[in-house]
């Protein structure tokens, strides 16, 4: 993700590497083993790419990134994994950055809050609160919500700093 011109502090990489990262792609195969799904080839090179980068990523980032070796991969197989992952709890799409961002959370259909510094773009993932309050709303008003997620856009303490 792209930083704010006027951002000059450094910026860390929050995303999971090494054995951390095999141990995030093998609960992984395991939680879809047990929903009797799939973690195919493509879906686990996406899931890694989320997971490695520790920040929302675009979908064209991650068709770009995709190839260890070789060319990109073809954009419906990173769109496919990417509504797989989705579907499945393992990331979420952030609306107002129309980007992706890897899960790491086991429980099924939980409400997603995100921090989102608009400096350095770092994004912290957060259990709201308030989504109960959403959840009663929307059933007081006859809806049946399937999800809840928000998003809070300002400065992370780094930038702040």
């Amino acid at each position: 993700m792209a930083h704010h011109a006027a951002c000059d502090h450094d910026h860390h990489n929050h995303g999971v590497a090494g054995s951390a990262l095999e141990a995030e792609l093998a609960a992984a195969e395991a939680r879809c083993a047990a929903a009797d799904q799939r973690l195919t080839a493509p879906r686990r090179r996406v899931l890694e790419l989320l997971l490695t980068a520790g920040q929302p990523v675009k979908a064209y980032d991650l068709i770009a990134s995709f190839a260890i070796d070789g060319p990109p991969a073809k954009p419906p197989t990173v769109y496919r994994a990417l509504d797989f992952l989705e579907k499945q709890g393992f990331a979420h799409r952030i609306e107002s950055l129309n980007a992706y961002v890897a899960c790491r959370r086991e429980a099924d259909g939980h409400a997603a809050a995100f921090l989102i510094c608009d400096c350095c773009g770092a994004t912290r993932e957060i259990e709201p609160k308030a989504s109960a309050e959403i959840i009663a709303a929307g059933a007081a008003a006859g809806y049946a919500l399937t999800g809840v997620t928000i998003e809070a856009h300002g400065l992370c303490a780094d930038c702040r700093g």
